[in-house]
C-alpha cells in the first residue's frame, strides 16, 4: 500500500478512537455550541441599537452560580479539525495534533472555570455570613497548582460578582490580605432584601433601573418582562439567584422605595409601568446605572448616545445642586473647588 494511503488510514483510525472517548474534542465542541445556542444574545433598546443583555442574564445555577465553559482563546473559536469532514486541505497527521491541542486547551479552561466557581462560592458564603474574606483561605481553595494564577482567578470572580450581584471586591486591609464586597446600593441585609434568605439582589435591581432609564425613565410592565425573558427570568417562576421575580419587583423593591409601580393614567385597558423610586435617586445616579449596564454588556456608556447625554446632564445638575447647598453652608471644600470621598 502506498505510504500516503497508510498515513490516511492511520489518521482515520486515530480519529475514530478519539470519537469513542467520553472526553473527546467533538463532545466538548458540541457542548460549547449548545451553550452558545442557548445563551441570549440581544435585547431591544430604545436607543436604536441592539445591545446584548448583561452577563447576569446568562447565569442559572443549582448552587448559586454556574460557570459557562466556553474557551476564550483565539483557537477556541475555530472548528475542531478532526470533527470537520470538509477539512481535507491539511495534512491529516497535523490535523490530529491540532485536535489534541484543542481538547487539552478546552479541558484546562474548564478546570480554570471550576476553580473560579469554587472561589466565588467561598466569597459569597463569607459575604452572606458577614465573615472575613481572607487571601490565605482563597489560596487554599485554589490549590498549590493554581496559586500562580490566583490574581487572574480573583479578577474573573470579581467581574462576575459585579455583573451578577453589583458587588465590588476590594482589598480592605492589604497587610492582612483581608477582602470585602461593597454593594453599589444600600439594600438591607447585605443586599438580600429579607434577613438570611437568598442571594444579594443588588445586581438584579441595577438591571431594572437601567432598563427604566434607557427606555425614557419609565417602562411598561410588559416591556420589563419581555426583556427579563431574554435573561431567562419569568414572572411567577422562581429563579435560582433572584428568587420569585414578580414579588421582588412589584412588592419588595417598591416597599424599599427603589421602584415606583403604578397604573398608567387613563389607560384602557389598564396597564402598569415602573419608574425609579426616591431611594434609587438618593443612592445612585443615571450615570452609575448606565456604566453598570454598559460594562455588563461589554461596551461603553457612549454606545447609548441619548441616555449618555442625559446622564452627563444629570451629573452636571447634581454638581450644581451640591455646590449651591454647600456654598450656602460655607463649605470650604466646595469653595476651593476640591472634592473628597464621602463628601455629603
Amino acid at each position: 500500500m502506498p505510504r500516503g494511503q497508510k498515513s490516511k488510514l492511520r489518521a482515520r483510525k486515530k480519529r475514530q478512537q478519539a470519537q469513542g472517548e467520553p472526553q473527546s474534542c467533538g463532545n466538548a465542541e458540541s457542548s460549547v455550541a449548545a451553550e452558545e445556542e442557548s445563551t441570549p444574545s440581544s435585547a431591544p433598546q430604545d436607543e436604536g441599537n441592539a445591545q446584548s443583555l448583561p452577563v447576569a442574564g446568562s447565569y442559572s445555577t443549582s448552587q448559586g452560580l454556574q460557570r459557562a465553559s466556553t474557551p476564550t482563546s483565539p483557537s477556541a473559536g475555530a472548528s475542531c479539525p478532526g470533527c470537520d469532514k470538509a477539512s481535507n486541505s491539511y495534512d491529516e497527521d497535523l490535523a490530529d495534533l491540532s485536535e489534541a491541542s484543542f481538547c487539552t486547551e478546552f479541558l484546562e479552561m474548564d478546570i480554570f472555570n471550576n476553580k473560579t466557581l469554587n472561589l466565588e462560592l467561598y466569597i459569597l458564603n463569607r459575604y452572606k455570613a458577614k465573615a472575613p474574606i481572607l487571601k490565605a483561605d482563597m489560596l487554599e481553595i485554589v490549590g498549590e497548582d493554581y496559586q500562580t494564577q490566583f490574581a487572574e482567578l480573583l479578577k474573573s470572580a470579581s467581574e462576575h460578582f459585579e455583573s451578577i450581584f453589583a458587588l465590588e471586591l476590594h482589598e480592605a486591609d492589604p497587610p492582612s490580605h483581608l477582602y470585602t464586597l461593597v454593594s453599589k446600593l444600600k439594600l438591607p441585609n447585605n443586599g438580600r432584601v429579607r434577613p438570611g434568605k437568598g442571594s444579594p439582589k443588588t445586581g438584579f435591581l441595577m438591571n431594572i433601573l437601567a432598563m427604566i432609564f434607557i427606555h425614557g425613565n419609565r417602562i411598561s410592565e410588559e416591556d420589563i418582562w419581555r426583556q427579563l425573558k431574554v435573561m431567562r427570568v419569568y414572572a411567577g417562576r422562581r429563579h435560582s439567584i433572584f428568587g420569585e421575580p414578580r414579588k421582588l419587583i412589584t412588592k419588595d423593591f417598591v416597599r424599599l422605595q427603589y421602584l415606583e409601580y403604578r397604573q398608567v393614567p387613563n389607560s384602557d385597558p389598564p396597564y402598569y409601568e415602573f419608574l425609579w423610586g426616591p431611594q434609587a435617586h438618593l443612592e445612585t445616579s443615571k450615570m452609575k446605572v448606565l456604566e453598570f449596564w454598559a460594562k455588563a454588556n461589554g461596551t461603553l456608556p457612549s454606545a447609548y448616545p441619548h441616555s449618555y447625554e442625559e446622564a452627563l446632564q444629570d451629573e452636571a445638575d447634581r454638581g450644581k445642586r451640591l455646590s449651591q447647598r454647600c456654598s450656602s453652608r460655607g463649605c470650604r471644600y466646595c469653595q476651593s473647588q476640591r472634592t473628597f470621598q464621602g463628601h455629603p
